[in-house]
């Protein structure tokens, strides 16, 4: 899991203001309606997940790369 940085850190914020700005072509609109819908999808995940989680799923253990 990654460190959230700093609020007084900007510039990583900045950066990824700018990667989104660039990906939509430059389109401030459509960056908005995309970050909109990128929220809405992971707040329907988190979601599902809590009601796994409170029904009592637990996600098997992933693989270890490690592992002989």
């Amino acid at each position: 899991m990654s460190a959230t940085p700093p609020l007084s850190d900007n510039s990583s914020y900045e950066q990824a203001c700018d990667q989104a700005i660039a990906m939509c072509d430059g389109n401030l609109r459509s960056t908005i309606k995309a970050l909109i819908m990128a929220n809405e999808y992971l707040e329907i995940e988190l979601e599902e997940l809590q009601a796994a989680i409170a029904a009592g799923c637990v996600p098997a253990k992933r693989a270890s790369s490690n592992a002989a």
